[in-house]
């Protein structure tokens, strides 16, 4: 590799990786034409969904591996090392790719920018033996996936998902994020989650333009005209109830570390580039993991009065689903099934614009 336009065919696919609420938490420093450095950040100071910083690490570990998976077809193979003493809201990782004439160009490369997320609801066509087999080879030894599937396990997974909207739907701060990360009137983002992406017809989508204008808005709709309703429906139960399976991304021992969440977003990526290798679509179902780990841990996160019992009650839920030790070990949720590709979806930011500046 002599030339530092490899490392920048290698970037243009590493930008693809999925984040949430497509907020991208990455910034790319080329050294030269072997080395690259990562200039990570989380949106824990403003995003009640980031807690700890955990699910902007799993987008990070998530970019990474995507950044492997492309260079592999440079017969070059990535070392990872995380700078001990930058800070974990601002994690910094060197990059090297070293050539290696015997590795195998990874074939996940073909679904890095067709990977996306579907939100409507899916076939309830289950998973063969074969296909789960794929994502068990995928996610590699450190890590396990718990299936949720069956009529019946789908609709306590529903029950659960509408039980843990309605925290998000009646907290000022996740109204905060929303409306941020939307993008109104729009089929495709660069930087925000389009409104044609998410899930519900457009009577409602057009209501929830209109009701997420202000907080209070949104207070009076919840409290009069049951506001809550029409989105945990169409967004959480319905398609709850309409998938192949669920599933949870287990560690095999429970993530404490920033280096355990990024060798879960590693794997979590190789988990939905293999859904997408084998023509499912995938959804994250990430919400109850944080609201969950709220109560867990006894923090409050809303000034709404009763939020931290909603999450306490939510946990118990959770439990009574997944059990005791997939609660305590899941790092990523999701469910997935066979569908159409979405027709809108987030984009992402050009290269260029995440390049450091006086960087070559």
């Amino acid at each position: 590799m002599d030339s530092q336009a490899t490392i920048l065919q290698i970037l243009d696919f590493a930008r693809w990786a999925p984040s949430g609420d497509n907020t991208q938490p990455w910034r790319f420093e080329i050294i030269d034409a072997h080395r690259v450095v990562i200039h990570g950040f989380d949106t824990r100071e403003h995003c009640v969904y980031d807690l700890d910083g955990h699910p902007s690490q799993i987008s990070i570990g998530a970019m990474i591996e995507t950044a492997a998976i492309a260079a592999s077809h440079h017969q070059l193979r990535t070392e990872v090392r995380r700078r001990a003493d930058s800070p974990e809201t601002r994690p910094v990782f060197d990059l090297e790719f070293i050539g290696d004439p015997a590795i195998d160009p990874d074939p996940l490369k073909a679904s890095i920018k067709t990977r996306s997320v579907q939100r409507r609801p899916l076939k309830t066509q289950p998973l063969t033996t074969q296909q789960k087999q794929a994502f068990e080879a995928a996610v590699g030894p450190s890590h396990t996936i718990e299936w949720l599937e069956g009529a019946s396990s789908r609709l306590k997974v529903a029950k659960m998902l509408f039980h843990s909207a309605k925290i998000r739907l009646v907290t000022p701060e996740a109204y905060r994020v929303h409306k941020d990360i939307i993008e109104w009137q729009a089929q495709f983002s660069e930087d925000r989650v389009p409104d044609q992406a998410l899930g519900t017809d457009p009577m409602t989508t057009r209501l929830m333009r209109f009701v997420m204008n202000n907080w209070g808005r949104v207070e009076m709709f919840n409290r009069f005209f049951a506001g809550t309703w029409a989105p945990r429906i169409q967004l959480d139960f319905v398609p709850g109830l309409a998938c192949a399976a669920h599933f949870l991304l287990l560690a095999k021992t429970p993530a404490r570390t920033i280096d355990d969440y990024i060798e879960a977003g590693r794997a979590t990526q190789r988990f939905w580039l293999t859904a997408t290798h084998l023509g499912l679509m995938l959804q994250p179902e990430v919400t109850p993991l944080v609201f969950t780990r709220y109560a867990r841990e006894g923090i409050d996160f809303s000034i709404k009065p009763g939020a931290r019992e909603m999450a306490q009650q939510l946990d118990q839920r959770f439990v009574g689903v997944v059990g005791e030790h997939a609660a305590s070990h899941a790092v990523f949720m999701g469910r997935v099934g066979h569908g159409p590709s979405p027709t809108a979806r987030s984009l992402r930011r050009p290269l260029e614009s995440l390049l450091i500046k006086g960087a070559a």
